[in-house]
């Protein structure tokens, strides 16, 4: 196929990547969350729901980005997410009050968001048959490295021009890349097979399955995957929309050094991705799920135990890196369990996991933090508590992985 010998998807890959920069800057949250509360005279709570909403809406533009990737749409995909991703942003700058942080910050941005990151993550895994774990990798570590970039600079900004000018510059900025390197993503044509690679024949129906998400709801495997997506997303986006306050209210950390924190940690979820992808290629997806479960729960006790910052920076690069995992990993177990034919919606639908750990992480946080004078200790014990939940539905997921009749079985009538 001539289009696939002219096709640099490499080119692609790295445009991608930068894009996912941009919109990962919404991990960054925490660096506005406490400037903001100051502005609009609101407690952290009312400012947090703002960010949960950005994150707990985020299966809709899944969907939405998915299918427009499963149909040849990824660039205009890009374009229509990263204009409400950018726009989103400069409006949050010129917000009055809270309410409107969750129209443009919540909706706006989160809708806009979600469309980018389906579309790099879905062309990206089409693109690359041959090596799924380390294209799938780099495209996802894009976007869990965003805050690492973003978050010194927003706190510059702040610092130097408030949070308001802040984020109008942001989002100004995240428009002009997001477009521009928009113009060179090109979406994966059907069948994409690279130029020198064979794709291997796989016996049975395992190396056939495409299953639509209408049928993949019935199976008792979504269910299975969806939970783990939640419990490994969850403890993440505890600390990913609280780790500035956690360092400047536990650990006694200042806004700038909190910053800092926030870069170590979005570093550890970028390397994560890669890392944790590596692994289970080598271990498989059930093994390496159990060992991030235990990762958590450990790094749970050593953040709910310590009094000093070595503690807190242990804890949060391990959080960090078992986050990132997470991330990495589901975008495989859904095409290698569901197939790629419909691999965009269905990666969508499942994304429903990660968006009730970005409902109710945030809120588990909060509400314990509220309740225990600013303290999080509470809410890390329950954090580590569902992890080990977690670690029994990934060894239920081993389990199941053998077996015909849970996401192998009837593939035919699936198709």
């Amino acid at each position: 196929m001539n289009d696939n010998v002219k096709l640099n998807r490499w080119a692609i890959l790295v445009a991608s990547t930068i894009i996912n920069l941009c919109v990962g800057a919404v991990y960054a949250f925490s660096i506005f969350a406490l400037p903001l509360t100051n502005v609009f005279d609101a407690s952290m709570g009312e400012i947090m729901l703002a960010f949960t909403i950005n994150a707990a809406i985020s299966p809709i533009p899944m969907i939405l980005g998915g299918r427009l990737v499963d149909k040849g749409g990824a660039k205009k995909a890009i374009f229509i997410g990263g204009t409400m991703f950018g726009v989103g942003f400069l409006l949050s700058g010129l917000a009055t009050s809270a309410w409107m942080l969750y129209i443009t910050y919540g909706l706006l941005a989160g809708v806009g968001q979600g469309i980018v990151y389906s579309s790099t993550i879905g062309n990206t895994v089409k693109l690359f048959p041959d090596k799924r774990g380390l294209g799938t990798g780099i495209v996802t570590a894009g976007y869990g490295g965003g805050t690492i970039v973003i978050a010194p600079i927003a706190n510059a900004l702040i610092d130097n021009f408030g949070v308001n000018q802040a984020l109008v510059t942001l989002g100004i900025s995240f428009l002009v890349v997001i477009l521009s390197c928009g113009l060179f993503v090109k979406s994966s044509p059907a069948d994409y097979t690279p130029e020198g690679w064979t794709p291997p024949v796989i016996s049975g129906n395992k190396g056939t399955v495409n299953v639509p998400w209408n049928e993949m709801i019935k199976r008792p495997l979504f269910y299975i995957i969806a939970s783990m997506f939640l419990i490994g997303a969850l403890s993440g986006m505890m600390v990913t929309a609280n780790a500035s306050v956690i360092g400047q209210t536990m650990f006694g950390l200042t806004a700038a050094t909190a910053a800092i924190y926030v870069s170590l940690y979005s570093f550890s979820n970028c390397m994560g991705r890669i890392f944790w992808g590596a692994v289970s290629d080598r271990i498989g997806r059930a093994y390496c799920l159990m060992a991030i479960y235990l990762v958590v729960s450990t790094m749970m006790l050593v953040i709910a135990l310590s009094n000093s910052v070595v503690g807190f920076a242990i804890a949060i690069i391990g959080i960090g890196l078992c986050f990132g995992g997470t991330m990495g990993i589901f975008p495989s177990i859904v095409g290698e369990k569901f197939g790629m034919k419909y691999y965009g919606v269905n990666y969508g639908v499942t994304f429903i996991g990660y968006s009730g750990a970005a409902f109710f992480g945030p809120r588990i946080a909060n509400r314990f933090a509220a309740a225990n004078n600013g303290m999080f200790t509470n809410a890390f014990y329950v954090a580590l508590v569902i992890s080990l939940v977690g670690l029994v539905l990934a060894i239920i997921f081993k389990g199941t992985e053998n077996k015909k009749q849970i996401g192998t079985a009837s593939t035919e009538a699936a198709v």
